[in-house]
């Protein structure tokens, strides 16, 4: 590679460093250690959808989402684009909204990760609803339908979907309080569920699971997470659900 290339490659990636250091020091100014997180997602909750290196190296002065803002209030945040046992071990917790189909190795290691204590919060949207400026197809889009069936079975669940549901988003009341959903899935208990409990709500929109030594909480549904309505009501579900993995 010629000396060029190489000084430039080196002065993005000090550029990039910097920044993560600054806004570690931002985040360490109160004398307080934060959990690590780990974010599994498709979802523009960590760098705006379809954001490109050139705009990672800005980042720093764009306003950040506000769901990565309430999860970094509690949180010290790390972004995943793998959930194999190399990039979770070590976490505690793990948020994972809308993800990409996993590989059967993630499978593997997620369910391994859950019944060695790990505690997880997953959104599963049959569904999305949010916003994207990308047409169908596009890789830079989020997953419109959740394709978690494989790790579902191994927990008992499965994900239904009633099509002749409104269309029109509405409120429901969730276990800590009331819930913006649309266009939402429903979990049913299934078979199999080797040493896992899970529990519905009465409208079975979110599931609760005690797995081998660890927990899920899974909502079928992503429309809390919308980054374009950070609205109290979101704000408060987000953080309710986050409570009840403590």
């Amino acid at each position: 590679m010629p000396l060029l290339n190489k000084a430039a490659l080196l002065s993005a990636f000090l550029l990039l460093a910097g920044c993560a250091a600054s806004e570690e020091e931002a985040r360490g100014g109160a004398d307080i250690e934060q959990e690590p997180l780990g974010l599994f997602t498709s979802l523009p909750i960590y760098w705006a959808e379809g954001q490109d290196i050139a705009a990672m190296l800005e980042s720093n002065s764009q306003e950040p989402s506000w769901v990565r803002s309430l999860l970094e209030e509690r949180y010290d945040l790390t972004p995943l684009d793998t959930l194999e046992k190399d990039a979770i071990d070590g976490l505690d917790r793990l948020v994972i909204a809308q993800p990409r189909a996993l590989a059967p190795s993630e499978n593997v290691a997620l369910d391994e990760w859950v019944r060695g204590g790990g505690r997880a919060l997953v959104f599963a949207d049959p569904f999305l609803t949010q916003h994207s400026e990308f047409a169908l197809g596009d890789p830079r889009r989020p997953f419109d339908v959740v394709l978690v069936s494989p790790i579902l079975a191994r927990w008992g669940l499965t994900l239904e979907f009633d099509d002749t549901q409104s269309q029109d988003e509405r409120v429901v009341a969730g276990p800590d309080g009331d819930f913006p959903v649309q266009l939402a899935g429903r979990f049913a208990l299934g078979d199999g569920g080797e040493d896992a409990r899970c529990s519905l709500s009465s409208d079975a929109l979110v599931a609760d699971c005690a797995i081998g030594a660890g927990r899920v909480l899974l909502v079928a549904d992503a429309a809390v997470l919308d980054t374009e309505s950070g609205d109290a009501q979101r704000r408060a579900a987000l953080s309710g659900l986050l409570k009840r993995l403590d």
